[in-house]
Order: C-alpha cells, then sequence, then structure tokens
C-alpha cells in the first residue's frame, strides 16, 4: 500500500476559490495539496467578473494573463422604458474600485488560476475526487482519495479548505447543507452565436432583462460567443415541454427587449439546466477546516457576486489558515471574525437579490436618483465594494429606507401580481389546468 500523502493544506476544489486560497498558502511557505475531480479546463457558469476581482487577480499574478482572454466590461445594463438603457457605469463609483472588469469564458479562467497555483508551488492534481475526509481537530486531518485511474490514496493534512463548489464536500458530511428557503430557483442557459451586442463602449456591459417569473443574463464573451441564462422560479422550469432548446427560447421571447437581440441567433453547444439553484449551509468551520466560495453557499447570480465571493472567501480563508498553523489558540476568533466577514459581503448582495424582481426594484433600477450619491453607492456595490467601504455601506442603508417607503405605495398591488404570476408559472405549458384547478 502506497504511504499517506502529507501535506499541511488540503484544499478540495480547482476553481477559483481554491486555487486563489491554495496560491496564497504556497505564498506563505506551506505545503498545499490541491484536489480536483475533473479535468481542466471543464465548462462552468459564472462568467461575468466585477470590477474588485481586479486587485485579487493582480495580488495572485495572473491579471495580464486574464485581461488577454477577456472582454472589457465598462457596467451593467438593465432595460428602462420605451427601448431605452439604463447603464449603470463602473467609472462612476462612490468608491475606489477599479472603473472596469471582465467577461470571461469560466473554462479558460480557471484553468489559468490553477495553472497559477501549480506554478506558485501548489501540488495541484487534476481527476482526483474526494471520497471522505475526517476532521478530528487542527492539526488532525484524514481523507481518501480516488483518482481517474481508480487508485486509491490516503492524505494526512493539518487542515483543510474546503472549496469544492455545490459538491460542498464538508457540508454533505456534516449535513450541513440547506436550499434557500427565501429564495428558491432553477436556470436554463446556453452559449450562443450571431447575438447583437450593445453598441459602442456598452460592447462588452452585462445586459439583465426581467420576465415575470424571473430574470435573464446576456453576457458578452470572446470571439462573438453570448452566454445566455434565464433564472426562474422551479415550478415554472418543471412545466417545460418538449426540447429544452425550444423552452429557452420561449422564455426569451418574453422579453421583448432581449428578443430583439436574437434575430439570427443560433446555439452553440448544448443547453444547460440546474436546480436548486441557492443554498447555504448552516456553517461556514469549525476545529481544522472551512469552507471558501459556494461550497458554504451560493445565492442568485444577478450581480454577478459569485466569482468575486469565492475568490475574495478563498484568499481570506488562506490568511485564516496561515495564521492557525502559526498559533492554534487563535482559530476560534479568526472563524469568528471571518464568518462575520463573508456573511456581511453575502447578506449585502443577497438582500437586492430577493428583491429584485419586485416591481418596486425593478422601477429603482430602470429611474435611478443619485439623491445623497446613493446611485453611485450602488453602482460600488455592482463593482463589489461590500466589505470595508463605509460610505458605500451608509449608502446601502439609505437605498434600504429609499426601498422600504417605495413599497408601501405598490404592497398591495405587488402582491396581486406576484400571486398572479406563480399561478401562471404552474400553469404555463401544462394546458391550462394544475391539479388545484381540477380537484
Amino acid at each position: 500500500m502506497q504511504e499517506p500523502l502529507q501535506c499541511d493544506v488540503l484544499v478540495i476544489g480547482g476553481g477559483p476559490a481554491g486555487s486563489s486560497a491554495s496560491t496564497m498558502l504556497a505564498r506563505k511557505g506551506w505545503q498545499v495539496l490541491q484536489l480536483e475531480k475533473e479535468q481542466h479546463p471543464r465548462f462552468h457558469i459564472g462568467e461575468s467578473l466585477l470590477p474588485c476581482n481586479l486587485p485579487i487577480l493582480e495580488t495572485l499574478g495572473v491579471l495580464e494573463e486574464i485581461k488577454a482572454i477577456g472582454v472589457l466590461k465598462l457596467g451593467a445594463d438593465f432595460p428602462a422604458a420605451k427601448g431605452r438603457y439604463q447603464t449603470f457605469h463602473f467609472r462612476r463609483a462612490l468608491g475606489h474600485s477599479p472603473d472596469h472588469a471582465y467577461q470571461v469564458k469560466r473554462e479558460e479562467f480557471d484553468q489559468i488560476l490553477f495553472e497559477n497555483a501549480r506554478a506558485k508551488g501548489v501540488d495541484a492534481r487534476e481527476q482526483v475526487c474526494v471520497e471522505s475526509v475526517e476532521v478530528e481537530a487542527l492539526g488532525s486531518v484524514r481523507a481518501v482519495a480516488r483518482d481517474a485511474e481508480g487508485n486509491e490514496r490516503s492524505i494526512r493534512a493539518r487542515y483543510v479548505v474546503d472549496a469544492s463548489g455545490r459538491d460542498t464536500v464538508l457540508g454533505k458530511k456534516f449535513q450541513l447543507k440547506r436550499k434557500n428557503a427565501a429564495h428558491q430557483s432553477a436556470a436554463i442557459f446556453a452559449h450562443f452565436k450571431a447575438v447583437e451586442r450593445r453598441p459602442d463602449e456598452d460592447a462588452g456591459n452585462i445586459s439583465i432583462y426581467h420576465f415575470d417569473q424571473g430574470w435573464c443574463w446576456f453576457i458578452p464573451l470572446r470571439n462573438g460567443i453570448m452566454s445566455i441564462g434565464c433564472v426562474c422560479w422551479p415550478e415554472y422550469l418543471k412545466q417545460r415541454k418538449g426540447s429544452s432548446e425550444a423552452f429557452l427560447m420561449q422564455t426569451l421571447e418574453r422579453m421583448p427587449e432581449a428578443w430583439e437581440r436574437m434575430s439570427g441567433a443560433r446555439i452553440d453547444g448544448e443547453v444547460r439546466v440546474t436546480g436548486n439553484y441557492s443554498y447555504a449551509c448552516s456553517r461556514m468551520c469549525g476545529p481544522g477546516w472551512i469552507m471558501a466560495g459556494d461550497a458554504w453557499a451560493f445565492v442568485d447570480p444577478v450581480f454577478s457576486s459569485g466569482v468575486y465571493l469565492a475568490m475574495q472567501s478563498g484568499m481570506a480563508a488562506a490568511s485564516l489558515v496561515d495564521a492557525c498553523l502559526q498559533d492554534a489558540a487563535a482559530e476560534k476568533p479568526l472563524q469568528r471574525a471571518y464568518v462575520r466577514r463573508i456573511r456581511r459581503g453575502v447578506r449585502f448582495f443577497s438582500w437586492f437579490i430577493l428583491r429584485f424582481n419586485s416591481p418596486t426594484m425593478r422601477s429603482l433600477f430602470a429611474n435611478p436618483r443619485n439623491y445623497w450619491r446613493v446611485e453611485e453607492g450602488m453602482v460600488s456595490m455592482l463593482a463589489g465594494d461590500v466589505f470595508d467601504s463605509a460610505p458605500v455601506l451608509r449608502r446601502f442603508h439609505v437605498f434600504k429606507l429609499i426601498y422600504a417607503v417605495s413599497s408601501l405605495f405598490s404592497w398591495s398591488r405587488g402582491r396581486k401580481e406576484r400571486a398572479a404570476r406563480r399561478h401562471q408559472a404552474r400553469v404555463e405549458f401544462s394546458g391550462g389546468t394544475t391539479p388545484v384547478d381540477q380537484a
């Protein structure tokens, strides 16, 4: 039998969170074993970066490589009245975040980060699946993994970082994963060619559209590719008849501004569907272990927060593990601080996401006002500046007050509209009746 693999830190997962954590820990001089169950490049959704990603990419030493594969993104577009767009340009942000970001194919982006971790001294292995993990305490981690040839390897580590994404290895082991009861959603998405892009400097912007049962993204990528996806209520998606391609096109037709850009468009690749889109684990860390990125939680990606939050948490996890390996007594207070920080960032985005499809939020984003520099604060939020900027956080609280006051005038109407939309989602594509109707 082979001897166990020995390392200081086992990092599970080869995505943005895992590669960010691995790279930073290796820089600190720790022996890091990073295991990715698939082979890069592998398809992944979540292709729109935020300006606040850029300082992290620069720290990791990959900014120029990402720039070379990316499409310049100067802002985010939301349709307004009479065929117009309301564009939130990052250059108008309240804080000091960069004035641009990039749209990237995730298979290219993730591979660059993974290979960078390997180049920085990480023992980064692909097609190795972690099958079990036992964590007794800081300094005592045992795991079993299996490679593509079926060979089993045991692992001994001092700490484990779970960056396994939706697999959430430790979340399943400890039975921590929970669906987001406040925001259940599903998604259907594909890459397209020959989709009309926004004009001039806005050609690389992400565009967000609404329909009654959810919302849609348009993300411009290199080589004439447009990533298009619809996030919707599960009951709407479950009623689809026929092919996923036909259902996606029928859904896009519900959004006139989006459909106008689809003349001559054709799908490039397969249409993908995923359910149980939003979830969270009830704990984020414990003695000898910590979660980063989607391994802990994933919320609706309407504000392109996924990759940024993953990398932010990966960097923070690396700092925490480095400190804990040097001083075990510091683990509890450091973990408490980590949880507060990551929850604050996720909570910031979640507040908007849970209300994004409401009539009030649609109106506020389509018709922004910069009273007390609130609009600039919202641009900062769209840029990802949600962790440390006090001026941005103050504007966030002002915006919440504006939203609450605006909602008072549309509460009754909004309640009726939501009930009608949910009923429509149940009967759509089902012949016009439901079991409830027939009873």
